[in-house]
């Protein structure tokens, strides 16, 4: 955390801080700057990812300028210079509890469901399927937040409704799908296949209208594969963070008391070579 004039630090997550500003006149507004750390198995790890926080931040505004949806930017100050390109100057919105998981393709907790039950948040889907293989529609598995320290718990659509009322679960359902179907085809665009993805959404205080907050489309809230390894059979090779997760697991029991350990030099800049492609990959193909 950095010491940033007319800003003043209210929190600190795994990754972003967030910073209110010390003028009256700009309440409304956050500074939110994604930094280089990287967590996993929710606990952060030393060293940090270099170009990571920058690589989150132009992904989120490139993502915001080719989706159709309000979002929380603000263009009423500039982001510090101190901050300038892992930054973003963002509306305060009431925020739904709600995380809006997409998934395109069986996967991650989702396999795990569907191995168990059959089912994935409580949506049926076909008997058969293997870890990676493509749904037969994008399905909407939403999690409720939990308090900061717990976990969030995957939830039924029902279980939404409840929660939020049945018009705001509609139009989140509805929003995020069509999101990620179009993100879906800018990621084809780029040799890309965008396996699922979460989204954040929260009400505009001065509109009234349901906005799109935090990142969007990023490599740590979504999971993109090579179009060209999955039709090759590979399915756990993706652009995030999936290199540090597999060698924490191999050397590290994530279930003791034990802190984790450094990561290794070559970890640390293959998956700093991971965030930065899929910048490169994404951005090259869709200008």
């Amino acid at each position: 955390m950095i010491q940033i004039a007319g800003w003043r630090h209210i929190y600190s997550g795994k990754v972003r801080d967030l910073y209110e500003s010390t003028d009256a006149a700009i309440s409304h507004l956050l500074l939110v700057v994604a930094s280089d750390r990287v967590s996993a198995f929710d606990r952060v790890l030393e060293p940090t990812i270099d170009g990571k926080g920058a690589a989150l931040t132009t992904l989120t505004n490139w993502w915001f300028d080719r989706l159709d949806v309000p979002n929380h930017i603000s263009h009423e100050v500039e982001v510090p210079a101190e901050v300038a390109g892992r930054a973003m100057i963002c509306k305060r919105l009431e925020m739904f509890p709600i995380e809006c998981v997409v998934r395109g393709y069986i996967s991650g907790s989702g396999y795990k469901d569907y191995v168990a039950t059959g089912e994935i948040c409580g949506v049926e889907v076909p008997a058969g399927l293997g870890f990676g293989d493509k749904l037969p529609e994008p399905i909407f598995t939403p999690a409720f937040k939990a308090e900061l320290g717990d976990k969030d718990e995957n939830i039924t659509f029902a279980r939404v409704v409840e929660i939020i009322g049945a018009d705001n679960a509609a139009d989140l359902r509805e929003l995020s799908l069509n999101i990620f179907r179009h993100a879906s085809e800018l990621a084809a665009n780029a040799g890309l296949i965008l396996a699922d993805t979460k989204f954040e959404f929260g009400i505009d205080p001065k509109t009234g209208a349901i906005t799109l907050g935090d990142e969007v489309l990023t490599p740590d809230s979504s999971r993109y594969w090579s179009q060209v390894a999955w039709q090759n059979g590979e399915r756990k090779e993706s652009f995030d963070k999936q290199i540090v997760r597999n060698w924490l697991a191999a050397n590290w029991d994530a279930s003791s008391d034990a802190e984790p350990p450094r990561l290794p030099d070559d970890i640390v800049a293959q998956t700093a070579a991971k965030y930065a492609a899929l910048v490169e990959l994404l951005t090259a193909a869709n200008r």
